[in-house]
């Protein structure tokens, strides 16, 4: 049986748009077997809309003497953030699939969801970070001002603007990014640019990408899987 994803050294992998969806996120790690010297670029959303919000960040703050995870922040984390102090913002967090991640900390109703969810949550969710970079890529979780140095990028680009306004970056490095499902399930290849939101939460798939070797591994819902690369990934 071949190995899923180049065995061969240090990988850098990018995982897509989680969405509640821990079966998903479950398979595929199984399938991708992280190893200890393996870099994954979490891209963000790991909660809301999906039935599992909760044993998401569980599996993830349990796998972190697992592999070397760097976790983005994205649109709906910066959302229950905004929302935990702010009760007009928790409203339209939760019509933005808040309600079903408060289902799954048992807190739905009460007046005092906050305390509901863990502390060790609620520390993941502020540790999150903005993006990250390496030599050859950017990791995002929606888009980017082309011009502007990574450091300086607005918030509102990075966690809310869609695939649609992205234009290469001035460093010249690919861009890695979610937030802009694909409901095809497919990964949006723009050449500078690769959108790997497949739409987990939407029945489709949740997708790893070995952002070296343009090889994918994706897995859904009912714990399928299916494979592929890129073609004429350099």
């Amino acid at each position: 049986m071949s190995h899923i994803l180049s065995p061969q050294n240090m990988r850098t992998l990018a995982i897509g748009d989680i969405h509640g969806c821990h079966a998903a996120l479950t398979t595929l790690l199984e399938h991708v077997a992280p190893r200890s010297d393996d870099r994954i670029v979490f891209l963000g959303d790991y909660i809301d809309r999906g039935p599992a919000s909760r044993e998401v960040i569980e599996l993830l703050l349990k796998s972190g003497d697992k592999f070397n995870a760097v976790c983005l922040r994205g649109n709906h984390e910066a959302m229950i953030l905004e929302a935990r102090h702010d009760t007009l913002k928790a409203n339209l967090w939760g019509s933005y699939g808040g309600f079903e991640a408060l289902i799954s900390y048992n807190a739905e109703y009460d007046p005092n969801w906050q305390a509901l969810i863990p502390d060790s949550h609620w520390t993941f969710f502020e540790s999150t970070q903005r993006y990250f970079e390496n030599e050859n890529h950017i990791f995002i979780h929606a888009c980017l001002d082309p011009e502007t140095d990574m450091a300086e990028q607005p918030d509102w680009l990075l966690y809310w603007e869609s695939i649609e306004r992205l234009r290469p970056h001035k460093s010249g490095k690919r861009i890695i990014c979610g937030h802009t499902p694909q409901k095809s399930g497919q990964i949006l290849n723009l050449g500078f640019a690769l959108c790997i939101d497949t739409s987990a939460v939407n029945g489709q798939w949740l997708t790893c990408l070995d952002v070296d070797s343009g090889e994918w591994v994706q897995a859904n819902e009912k714990h399928e899987t299916r494979r592929g690369s890129i073609s004429a990934y350099s």
